[in-house]
């Protein structure tokens, strides 16, 4: 004979739950990150959408004396500058986000659809920004790094050795070291068998783990290729001739520096659009603002037993 089911004496949860209102959340998107970067860099604004960096030309030729208690000549001189300074134009990074009329009116309760649209384009939009920053072959910081200013580790996982050659690189008010996640796990794990474990310090509201006093801020987008990375030192601040990043202001449908959101209109479909666009770029002032230690492990692990 066929088991009998235990009779329901009860409402159960399915049907009960046609009644319940769900807690709802905003959409979660897991590849939104903190950006340190683009919060610990000095930002300028550009008013023309150009920057022109000036230099001076053979400082090493400009003659001064120290005064003698004599009535010697003094020394006549004058600075001179690049007659062909460098021009950084700002970069785009854009998109149009398209949004149907009859969703954004039926379903924008608890949660307005345009809002939440706008703001997921938005922290994607800025992810990509903290990318190029990094990455862009014409600014990026990674391809914006002197020849002289390259070293690569001694033994392939970052040491404290290394940490301190890139300090003797960057050694004028160092800001901070810009690396991957795995390569602070790398360098913590040689300070561990080395017995120095590297000392925290609060910022932004967050903990960061320090080398010499100099914070080390982790970000997903220095690259890690078959498992190498490089680790950036730099320094940052117009007035450090350090590295600034670059801006436009006054944009229309401004939302926050360099970035603007404006609506195009509503087409003959029925759906509305949304121009998103971000403007920046970067500018290394002097070549010893910033330093680069390559061919850096991350996968070497130790034995304590």
């Amino acid at each position: 004979m066929a088991e009998q089911q235990p009779k329901q004496t009860a409402l159960g949860d399915v049907a009960a739950r046609q009644l319940a209102i769900a807690t709802r959340t905003v959409p979660q998107l897991s590849s939104i990150t903190p950006r340190w970067l683009t919060h610990l860099m000095n930002w300028i604004p550009v008013e023309s959408g150009v920057y022109r960096l000036n230099k001076v030309k053979h400082a090493e030729n400009v003659e001064v004396d120290c005064s003698a208690r004599d009535e010697r000549p003094l020394p006549a001189t004058f600075v001179d500058y690049v007659e062909n300074p460098r021009e950084y134009n700002l970069s785009a990074v854009n998109t149009v986000v398209d949004v149907h009329t009859r969703v954004s009116d039926l379903y924008s309760k608890p949660y307005n659809q345009i809002s939440e649209q706008l703001r997921l384009t938005i922290e994607i939009i800025k992810e990509r920004q903290e990318s190029e920053l990094i990455n862009n072959k014409d600014y990026g910081l990674l391809h914006s790094i002197a020849p002289s200013q390259h070293i690569k580790a001694r033994t392939g996982a970052p040491t404290p050795d290394d940490l301190d050659d890139l300090i003797a690189k960057v050694w004028k008010e160092p800001g901070f070291f810009l690396l991957h996640p795995q390569a602070i796990a790398a360098f913590g794990r040689e300070c561990t068998r080395r017995g120095v474990p590297p000392p925290t310090v609060s910022m932004l509201g967050s903990q960061f783990l320090t080398w010499r006093g100099i914070p080390l801020v982790p970000s997903d987008k220095v690259p890690v290729v078959n498992g190498k990375t490089k680790i950036i030192l730099l320094r940052v601040g117009e007035s450090r001739q350090g590295v600034v990043g670059l801006f436009q202001p006054g944009l229309p449908g401004e939302q926050s520096p360099g970035l603007s959101v404006r609506f195009m209109g509503i087409n003959n479909k029925a759906i509305a659009s949304y121009l998103v666009s971000l403007y920046c770029s970067l500018a290394v002032l002097v070549d010893d603002a910033i330093a680069v230690l390559e061919d850096v492990e991350v996968g070497h692990y130790h034995d304590y037993k």
